[in-house]
């Protein structure tokens, strides 16, 4: 504790009123809530407006003496192991979206499902899965596939906002099928095992996947959307081993980790090597590529840590103060379960995740109502499968969508007009967010059937 100021508690008056229990509480949260709101309607960065707020709350609560304690906390905060996976996941995704795969996926999953009626619509649909085991990244799978297959699929009759709404729709399967960015700074902040959650989302990727089949399906026979004609489909045998390199990733991921040969880290790194390769197969990947690669990495990395930093800062004020054990309190004196707290807290990641990026909504939200759930019998792993699929379905719906502002930019189907049409698809993800919710099971099966949890 050298260096740090000393002023102490004693040298406040005895007889100087003390504030009431649970006025800090309030106070802090209501002055974070509307310092940050005020930065951020100023334009400012996320991370500075949550920081300086932060920072506020410190002086306002009269715990000043401890901002000392700030820079060690940030480096605590960001100096966790499962934490370099992270920039190592974004960099192969950002190699493998450069390296020419889209096209050999693409093809794959025309020779499996083009033959259906609506089949560009299944093969929008089941191309995102398998980005998804690639990317890891909702946005990079709709700026991938919005500047593929959409112009594919209105030359073939498809209306252009349906095409552009089921793109949107089926990107956010992206961070729920392994490997996944967001779980993996779920991890970081709730001390997780990454490899659980990351074998736990595979079950609600695949239902994911599943309901957005059937509403294709539905929305074809309804439309009267074309399926593709035998000529224009090309053959499995040929596509499956175009595709074989790309389709490899996921293998070596979720292969190593779940047979114990790797760790998350291990097997990102892994990734990027594998991605390097695939890029050079297939003659996509060029040195500017690779270096747009790279810098895209440090930007998204270097972001995704300075939040980190600032949240960091409010949250020891609140472990110090005790708000996670006071709303846990506060839970218990309503007689809320397990399952009535869970639909509150998706509510509340619902409209958070209309108006927040996903790892600014984590990192504020989830060292405060994470505990209590837990507290309350909930198994770590399935409540973040849940808060991730709650937060990326946020990508999709306005005002500040991710996923929509990207297909609308890339598509050119105007921002409003996109957000309608993809409401149906949103609720029906809203249902399968819901099934989860209420099956443990469903994201649970996998982690236990390899003994990844208990």
């Amino acid at each position: 504790m050298c260096g740090l100021p000393q002023p102490l508690a004693s040298a406040r008056p005895k007889d100087e009123p003390q504030a009431p229990d649970g006025a800090f509480a309030k106070m802090s949260l209501w002055l974070v809530a509307m310092a940050g709101l005020g930065f951020l309607a100023l334009g400012t960065a996320v991370a500075y407006a949550v920081g300086a707020a932060s920072v506020l709350a410190f002086i306002a609560s009269d715990n000043m003496r401890y901002l000392a304690i700030v820079p060690q906390r940030i480096f605590s905060q960001i100096d966790v192991f499962a934490l370099m996976a992270m920039p190592l996941f974004i960099l192969a995704g950002e190699i493998m979206n450069r390296g020419g795969i889209t096209r050999a996926l693409i093809e794959f999953s025309m020779a499996l499902l083009g033959r259906l009626k609506g089949g560009l619509g299944h093969v929008n649909i089941l191309a995102s899965v398998f980005f998804a085991g690639i990317s890891g990244s909702a946005v990079a799978d709709s700026a991938a596939l919005g500047s593929t297959l959409v112009p594919a699929m209105r030359e073939k009759g498809y209306d252009a906002t349906y095409a552009a709404a089921i793109t949107a729709a089926s990107s956010i399967i992206g961070p729920i099928i392994p490997p996944s960015i967001v779980m993996i700074f779920y991890g970081a902040i709730m001390q997780t095992s990454v490899a659980a959650l990351f074998v736990g989302g595979i079950l609600p990727g695949l239902a994911l996947a599943a309901a957005l089949f059937a509403m294709n399906a539905y929305f074809a026979h309804r439309h009267d959307h074309p399926g593709g004609r035998s000529g224009e489909i090309p053959p499995l045998s040929r596509s499956f081993l175009h595709a074989l390199p790309s389709l490899s990733l996921p293998v070596i991921i979720l292969g190593g980790i779940v047979f114990g040969v790797v760790t998350p880290t291990e097997a990102a790194a892994l990734a990027v090597l594998a991605a390097l390769l695939v890029g050079l197969y297939y003659g996509g990947l060029t040195r500017r590529g690779l270096v747009q690669g790279l810098e895209r990495t440090a930007a998204l990395t270097g972001s995704v840590f300075i939040i980190l930093g600032a949240v960091a800062c409010f949250g020891w004020l609140a472990g110090h103060e005790q708000l996670p054990q006071r709303l846990a309190g506060f839970v218990t004196e309503l007689g809320l379960g397990q399952v009535e707290y869970l639909l509150i807290v998706n509510l509340i990641f619902l409209l958070a995740g209309m108006v927040l990026d996903v790892p600014v909504a984590l990192a504020l939200l989830v060292p405060l109502l994470g505990p209590p759930a837990i507290a309350l019998g909930t198994d770590p792993v399935h409540l973040g499968i849940v808060l991730c699929l709650n937060l990326t379905i946020g990508l999709i719906t306005p005002p500040l969508g991710g996923c929509l502002l990207v297909v609308s930019a890339v598509t050119r189907v105007e921002y409003w007009t996109l957000a309608r049409a993809i409401l149906p698809f949103a609720l029906g993800e809203v249902l399968v967010l819901l099934a989860i919710v209420l099956v443990p099971d469903i994201s649970l099966f996998l982690p236990r059937l390899f003994g990844l949890v208990q």
